[in-house]
């Protein structure tokens, strides 16, 4: 490994002079090429290069400030202002002003809870309002770390609000500790590096000094990724890289950009939208995920069918590690060279180092974007139009199934209908289709769709869609239905935190299955955790449902919600852990996979075993002794 490491980051005299030989080619290449003499267009370069931190070298102003608890919330999800409550009316609303949905009444999501969960406003229970800071922790570092990190003027942090926001994700039993208690061990220390050379000393002091590095990201992760083992007695660093924010350059004849890892989808996608580009990957937690987190979790967004998964736009990765950095010598479309490096740091979830900067692939801001959604008097037709679709490789830039039970409970997060005339029409609607075509509104489900290009295409597009779908028995159901599900995505997460007020917890995990075991694993797993429930003592029928968000050739990911009302249940986490331990078993005997985009770590690690063979890793760890002998 350490002869493999070395040869990666050009550390011996001989890959020194043939560095510096490509080095001279290059520059009269250079000095003789047209293309230096290229429009500044096509390449935009961004002074941000690490060095003396004048104005130029600072970070740019994030959405997400440094502190990150001045606008959001320190044991729950998202922001501060914005939550699902229940006013003095007793009816159901979402605050603040950053969503569509926000500053809106729900009128049936109160009944949908009662009728779905057993909830009852007469239940709640109330959560620490505040964090307090005697209940943290005491940090512990020892002083000669921390006089070498001051003479690296590298920002840091020892305050225990800073290190609290960092010692966990979004995983069930992280919220439900922060909302009844405190974490039994939590990083000693928050270092804030402002670009790639500073990561590389913080490493280096950490290989000095015996220190564990956690590196954090966004904070989204729902794999325990970033708990802290209570047993740990060496310092822990939480090494957070959000102030390695910028665009380093901007590529407009490869449409390529090279990016530090620390930047936030939305910071990412309004930046390169002001020259008229996007990425594309949009996953759900897009708000708040870092690109850097996307690379270590392999993640997959909600329009993967036209812009790719995140290994899909990965063009170059430089990564930090305790005996280098590792990086690819050029960044071209492809290479074969052996292994891809990338596809070890992709999925790494940070156990292998710091991913410090990422160039992705680009694309023109697309001229026209139309949302739609199809009613399907079934899931079973749903799944097979899907199939159909992906069969032809016509997918619109995101099409997704849901059943019948989140069509219910989509329904019930549909906001007050202000005038008579739209509720009239939501009417005969329902009308037509439940009573007119004979849909069973306990069995039609729903696809929502996205379609983005050039306007002449996309027409034609979501028409041949269209047309797949009534082979099907599918009905357009309008764009508007389409654009709030699509939309309903960024404020799904916060209706965790309205359940957990109200004796209700509840969780999501994916997985990806072949076409043909999607229809008996989606009724297998939702069977199972109504069965584990009941045997497990919950004394309320779960909510158990499932969507198709994302389709390939030979599969699909299915997504999965689960939750259960536990009032008379002394140890809720243990009994939904023990229910999610269950399901995801039956995910794997029934052909699926542990996980499509969230990762395993530490929260899946004792379901690993049966998805990669003995004997190939056996291998791996044997070639890897060799070193570069070959």
């Amino acid at each position: 490994m350490a002869a493999a490491a070395e040869a990666a980051v050009g550390g011996g005299p001989g890959s020194q002079s043939a560095a510096q030989r490509r080095l001279r080619i290059l520059s009269g290449h250079l000095q003789r090429s047209p293309a230096s003499r290229a429009p500044e267009a096509e390449r935009l370069l961004f002074p941000s290069q690490c060095g003396a931190r004048g104005a130029a070298e600072r970070p740019v102003a994030s959405t997400i400030p440094k502190k990150r608890q001045e606008i959001l919330k320190w044991n729950g999800w998202g922001y501060n202002d914005s939550k699902f409550i229940f006013n003095k009316k007793g009816q159901a609303e979402f605050t603040g002003k950053r969503y569509r949905l926000s500053g809106m009444v729900l009128p049936v999501l109160k009944e949908w809870m009662e009728k779905t969960l057993g909830a009852s406003l007469e239940h709640k229970i109330t959560s620490r309002a505040f964090l307090n800071t005697s209940d943290v922790p005491s940090s512990i570092v020892n002083e000669e770390f921390l006089q070498d990190l001051r003479a690296t003027k590298i920002s840091y942090s020892q305050e225990a609000e800073d290190r609290v926001f960092r010692a966990h994700g979004h995983c069930l039993h992280e919220i439900f500790v922060l909302r009844e208690g405190m974490f039994k061990r939590i990083p000693d220390i928050v270092i804030w590096p402002g670009c790639h050379d500073d990561v590389i000393k913080i490493v280096e002091l950490a290989c000095k000094h015996n220190l564990c590095i956690i590196p954090f990201g966004g904070g989204t992760s729902v794999s325990s990724a970033l708990e802290c083992p209570a047993d740990e007695r060496r310092t822990i660093v939480s090494l957070d890289t959000s102030q390695m924010n910028r665009i380093l350059w901007l590529d407009e004849k490869n449409l390529t950009a090279h990016i530090e890892a620390g930047i936030i989808g939305q910071d990412l996608e309004r930046q390169l939208g002001e020259s008229g580009y996007c990425t594309g990957h949009e996953p759900d937690s897009m708000e708040f995920s870092s690109l850097g987190g996307w690379v270590a979790t392999r993640a997959s967004g909600m329009k993967k069918n036209i812009y790719g998964n995140i290994e899909d736009l990965v063009v170059h990765i430089k990564m930090v590690t305790p005996r280098g950095v590792i990086e690819k010598s050029c960044q071209v479309p492809r290479m074969s060279t052996g292994p891809d490096i990338h596809h070890f740091i992709m999925g790494s979830e940070g156990t292998l180092g710091v991913v410090t900067e990422v160039t992705i692939k680009i694309r023109p801001i697309p001229e026209y974007k139309k949302y739609g959604s199809v009613v399907f008097p079934n899931f079973e037709r749903g799944v097979a139009c899907l199939r159909e679709i992906a069969k032809q490789r016509c997918a619109p830039a995101s099409i997704r199934l849901v059943d019948n039970a989140q069509f219910q409970f989509g329904h019930a997060l549909k906001p007050q209908v202000a005038s008579i005339f739209t509720s009239f029409l939501d009417g005969l609607k329902k009308f037509y289709i439940t009573k007119f075509k004979g849909f069973d509104p306990n069995e039609l489900c729903v696809a929502t769709l996205l379609f983005e290009g050039d306007r002449e295409k996309v027409l034609q597009h979501e028409k041949q869609v269209y047309d797949i779908a009534a082979k099907f028995g599918g009905l357009a159901a309008g764009e508007d239905n389409g654009q709030r599900g699509y939309m309903l995505t960024f404020v799904i997460a916060y209706l965790r935190d309205l359940g957990l007020d109200y004796y209700v917890i509840g969780e999501s995990f994916e997985t990806s299955v072949p076409w043909d075991r999607v229809i008996d694993l989606c009724r297998n797993v939702k069977e199972r955790i109504v069965r584990e429930c009941k045997e497990k003592g919950v004394q309320f029928a779960p909510f158990s449902t499932c969507r198709v968000t994302q389709t390939y050739d030979a599969g699909a990911c299915v997504y999965f919600y689960f939750a259960f009302n536990y009032r008379g249940i002394s140890d809720p986490i243990h009994v939904y852990e023990q229910i999610e331990r269950a399901a995801r078993e039956e995910i794997l005997a029934n052909g699926g996979s542990l996980s499509h985009h969230h990762g395993v770590l530490s929260n899946r690690e004792d379901d690993n075993s049966p998805l990669v063979s003995v004997a190939p890793l056996a291998q791996v760890s044997e070639w890897a002794s060799c070193g570069s002998s070959g």
